[in-house]
């Protein structure tokens, strides 16, 4: 049995990029969960209707965050081109990763459809121990599950395997980094699709999904379905790291860029907190199925911080511009 030490809980209820930043802190680097989450466009991306969005709708995938912060990589996926099953292979490559010191990113390792964090295993019971979005800050001891789990992914989506995080080779460049956060978090709000009625609302993205989510629960008969449950708690979290990434970076830009960054952090601050809301008529605890007084409830209030969001879009905007 060989178990990590003092690897940290995520802080961010978010699927591809909180587990990169919790290796990473462990390796020794400085970034906040949100510096990651501004960063990889996590903060400011939103996309509704079907449960998969969070993990679809992205600005880069968790290998491009890694490699943009400098490190080199190696993927372990869990089957082969031809179909062949890899995992004993991506198994062996989580064990050597971790006596060697080092946690190890592993997609449905402990949750479902989600980048893990591996960091212990058991090879008499054989078992990893590691960290998750769904056990967040509160959590002290590793969970476990089947170290073969990561392959049965492939009942709902990819089996990805295992991500090595090898050496830094490369420099990040920040200012790079962060504009073009910034660029994306601007045109992804921006983002229009048309499509016919029979298609539904799943593929809209940025502001305009959230104005679709507010209208449908403003029509009778709105089931609060999976979709709802899962992307309202990714977002609300994610949403609540946008205005702490911006004030962090807001000064490292000219005098009226940053006066407008600062604007845009306390819009995101309020919409941040008007999401948080709306936890009683969207969260996993509230009722399945149609409630027409919920949502009475919650389509202002997704209008409110659809009305928000583009209030601290317009405000980055407006930065961009200037530079």
């Amino acid at each position: 049995m060989k178990i990590l030490k003092d690897v940290k809980p995520y802080k961010v209820k978010e699927p591809l990029f909180e587990g990169v930043r919790v290796i990473m802190s462990y390796l020794g680097e400085p970034y906040s969960p949100e510096y990651i989450q501004g960063i990889s466009g996590a903060a400011f991306r939103i996309a509704t209707g079907c449960p998969s969005r969070p993990t679809c709708c992205m600005m880069m995938w968790t290998t491009d965050l890694i490699k943009l912060l400098g490190y080199e990589y190696t993927e372990y996926p869990c089957y082969g081109s031809n179909g062949e099953n890899l995992t004993t292979t991506m198994i062996s490559a989580i064990q050597a990763q971790i006596d060697d010191g080092k946690p190890v990113l592993v997609w449905h390792a402990m949750t479902s459809a989600e980048w893990d964090v591996v960091c212990g295993y058991d090879e008499e019971n054989r078992i990893f121990f590691g960290r998750g979005s769904y056990w967040g800050p509160e959590a002290n001891e590793y969970h476990t599950e089947a170290w073969d789990r990561a392959e049965k992914a492939m009942e709902i989506c990819p089996a990805f395997g295992a991500v090595i995080i090898g050496d830094k080779k490369g420099t990040y460049d920040a200012k790079n980094a962060e504009i073009n956060a910034l660029r994306d978090a601007v045109a992804h709000a921006r983002t229009r699709k048309d499509q016919p009625e029979e298609s539904g609302w799943y593929s809209y993205e940025g502001l305009q999904a959230l104005r679709k989510w507010a209208e449908a629960y403003s029509n009778p008969g709105k089931d609060r379905d999976l979709a709802d449950a899962y992307c309202f708690d990714i977002y609300h979290s994610t949403h609540a790291t946008a205005p702490v990434f911006l004030r962090e970076i807001a000064c490292h830009f000219p005098e009226a860029t940053e006066k407008l960054l600062q604007e845009a952090a306390d819009y995101m601050e309020e919409e941040a907190k008007t999401f948080q809301s709306c936890s009683p008529y969207l969260g996993w605890n509230s009722p399945w199925g149609v409630n027409e007084e919920r949502s009475q409830a919650v389509a202002p209030l997704l209008a409110k911080v659809a009305n928000l969001y583009e209030k601290a879009i317009e405000c980055i905007e407006q930065g961009l511009v200037l530079l």
